[in-house]
């Protein structure tokens, strides 16, 4: 399983051979209560009950690094209709937004309630295993969707593989790339900070498959299944970059690098990175590497 990421949720050795759950049931358990850790989702409902005509149970809600509202269904096996179910449950969150925003109230608090991101809501499928009709599918959606094999190994630990990841702008992916590491107009600066912005994201957007960018008005974050570097708008005389990647493992550079852990700032990270020059972002791209290996 290529891109495979091991969690270990209780400690122990890693068994060689992978398994599939014993049911469903465990795989929602397991994901629900490390969610944070396995997917950047901060958990707030499970079996969800919507008030529709034809019912139903939303297996997870959450919302997202971003805010962004996130709806998380499960199979144990081979997808059978995950896809087409959570795309049916999150036509009705986003048909319903005064439901979810007293959720979110409810549990996070009024502050994170106003800042949902309705733009990007998320469907997260996890399933044993995906068919090929399942990936050319989620791209032919004009919706966020994650596919996510799992697979345990031992009583300890799970391995989560992102099989397909598209935004709801996948579409437009080519164009999108030539726009200023998709900042809004207004934001956007002339001249060489403008051309480093757009190297930024060029590079960011190649680290791998399945690299997706969700904008915010503060900044614009690159994610795997989780935020791996987030870009704030260009200023006069640099561009700064917000990365996963620990900043203990990081022999930090004054002026280049810093340690931003427990400082408030726009995006996730607790890796400043302060570009100047196209050689700064060439120094930089290790630490891209890194970071996205862990997101």
């Amino acid at each position: 399983m290529s891109g495979l990421r091991l969690f270990n949720t209780k400690g122990g050795v890693t068994e060689v051979m992978p398994r599939l759950a014993e049911a469903e049931a465990d795989v929602q358990g397991l994901v629900e209560a490390n969610m944070e850790t396995l997917l950047g989702v901060r958990f707030l409902a499970s079996e969800y009950v919507i008030d529709c005509p034809d019912g139903g149970r939303i297996d997870s809600l959450g919302l997202d690094e971003n805010n962004a509202p996130v709806v998380i269904e499960y199979k144990r096996g081979t997808s059978a209709g995950v896809i087409n179910q959570g795309l049916y449950y999150m036509a009705w969150l986003t048909a319903h937004k005064d439901a979810f925003r007293a959720l979110v109230r409810d549990r996070l608090g009024a502050s994170a309630a106003s800042q949902i991101l309705w733009s990007a809501p998320r469907l997260v499928c996890v399933a044993g295993d995906f068919t090929r009709y399942d990936v050319h599918a989620v791209r032919e959606y004009r919706r966020s969707i994650d596919l996510v094999r799992y697979r345990y190994f031992g009583n300890d630990h799970i391995g989560l593989e992102a099989v397909a990841s598209v935004t709801g702008h996948s579409a437009s992916a080519g164009r999108a790339r030539r726009h200023t590491a998709g900042l809004p107009t207004a934001r956007r600066q002339s001249g060489a900070m403008a051309e480093l912005a757009e190297a930024v994201d060029e590079a960011l957007l190649g680290l791998g498959d399945g690299v997706t960018r969700v904008r915010r008005k503060q900044y614009v974050a690159y994610q795997r299944l989780r935020n791996f570097a987030c870009v704030c708008p260009p200023q006069q005389t640099k561009l700064l970059v917000y990365l996963k990647a620990d900043p203990k493992q990081v022999d930090l550079v004054p002026g280049f690098t810093r340690d931003v852990t427990g400082l408030g700032h726009h995006g996730t990270g607790d890796l400043e990175v302060q570009l100047r020059t196209e050689r700064d972002l060439e120094r930089a791209q290790e630490l891209f590497r890194a970071s996205y290996a862990v997101a």
